[in-house]
């Protein structure tokens, strides 16, 4: 288990997290871990300490000295989740729409990894909201609280000399609920690491909470509350950490009974390293495209290249713990390298798949 951080974000503005596809009138419900970090790092690198942060995790031969997951929604005391693909949805329901739901609470994964015949009874009172695509609790009337809700904005650009305006846009946003917001791990790779970097990483995160994560900030979207740090250690920080049976003995193992097998459930976008040995054939994982500008003060909004990763949810094979990279996305000419953080953070489970 790795020295960690569990981090809550409490929304006190709306939030712009941009989807993959760059539409206004679209939002994204997950603040990538790509993401995360570079707000994190332009954060140290105002803070003195980008150099010293660079060498830590896109050039330390040894891995990353922090990994972050990705930031998912919360309700009250309920952390939301996207669930092991190799799990989730289960079989279809005459009432509940399964695969609907984007996010789970930890809960509901905790039970499917530990025994994946379990079923999701439909008379449970589980209902999944259709705008924030939460599996959720149904409340009175048979509605839940969601965790956020889509907003839409629409804003005019006019000429302060002609007084001509070129016509409305519209920006799509997470407005929050009373009790919600946003979570992530900050993970270490030992206790020398969060050591050095703990302090460093929560003033940067305040730093961030006033000044706004993602899109719109200069119309003061993305600021939090302060945010509200859990020390521990990963994963026992989100949940328990799954039990890996030991393999069939002797006699006892067989066709039938195959020795026990683990896999990698990310809670991060993943970008393979030359080290990482991942069994492409199998597993169950989903591919992303990211891509984006540049923020930097040489020149600010260059289209990043793109890039292919592993979304979050996914169950890898590997032989080893997936470990990741961080490739260099700038453009082609750009003054310095741009780095796409692609550092695997993941909880090893038995693999399985659902029946």
């Amino acid at each position: 288990m790795l020295p960690g951080l569990l981090i809550k974000l409490r929304p006190s503005t709306p939030w712009r997290i941009a989807p993959d596809s760059g539409a206004r009138d679209q939002v994204d419900s997950i603040y990538h871990s790509d993401s995360l970090y570079s707000a994190v790092t332009h954060a140290l690198g105002r803070l003195g300490h980008l150099d010293s942060w660079l060498a830590a995790t896109a050039f330390d031969p040894a891995g990353p000295a922090v990994r972050f997951s990705s930031c998912y929604p919360f309700l009250d005391g309920t952390l939301l989740i996207p669930g092991p693909r190799n799990l989730w949805p289960p079989p279809p329901s005459s009432r509940v729409r399964w695969k609907g739901a984007r996010f789970i609470p930890v809960p509901v994964a905790e039970s499917l990894i530990a025994d994946p015949e379990a079923r999701l009874r439909e008379d449970d009172g589980w209902i999944v909201d259709a705008e924030s695509s939460c599996l959720l609790p149904a409340g009175k009337g048979n509605r839940a609280l969601a965790p956020f809700r889509v907003g839409r904005r629409r804003t005019a650009a006019i000429d302060r000399f002609t007084g001509a305006s070129a016509g409305p846009v519209t920006t799509a946003c997470l407005e929050f609920a009373p009790g919600a917001g946003l979570w992530f791990v900050a993970a270490f790779r030992e206790d020398e690491s969060i050591e050095r970097w703990r302090r460093p990483l929560e003033a940067a995160l305040r730093l961030l909470a006033d000044s706004g994560f993602g899109g719109g900030r200069s119309r003061g979207w993305g600021r939090a509350d302060a945010p509200e740090i859990h020390h521990g250690r990963f994963p026992g920080l989100v949940m328990s950490p799954p039990a890996l049976p030991a393999a069939p003995e002797g006699a006892e193992r067989s066709a039938e009974a195959p020795p026990a097998e683990t896999a990698y459930w990310l809670l991060s976008l993943f970008s393979p390293g030359p080290e990482d040995k991942i069994d492409w054939s199998r597993g169950s994982y989903t591919l992303l495209e990211r891509a984006g500008r540049v923020e930097s003060y040489p020149r600010s909004g260059d289209l990043k290249r793109r890039l292919r990763m592993v979304g979050e949810g996914s169950v890898l094979i590997s032989a080893t713990p997936p470990r990741g990279a961080a490739p260099d996305v700038a453009p082609i000419g750009f003054p310095h390298p741009v780095y796409r953080a692609g550092f695997a953070l993941a909880i090893p489970i038995v693999w399985r798949v659902s029946l």
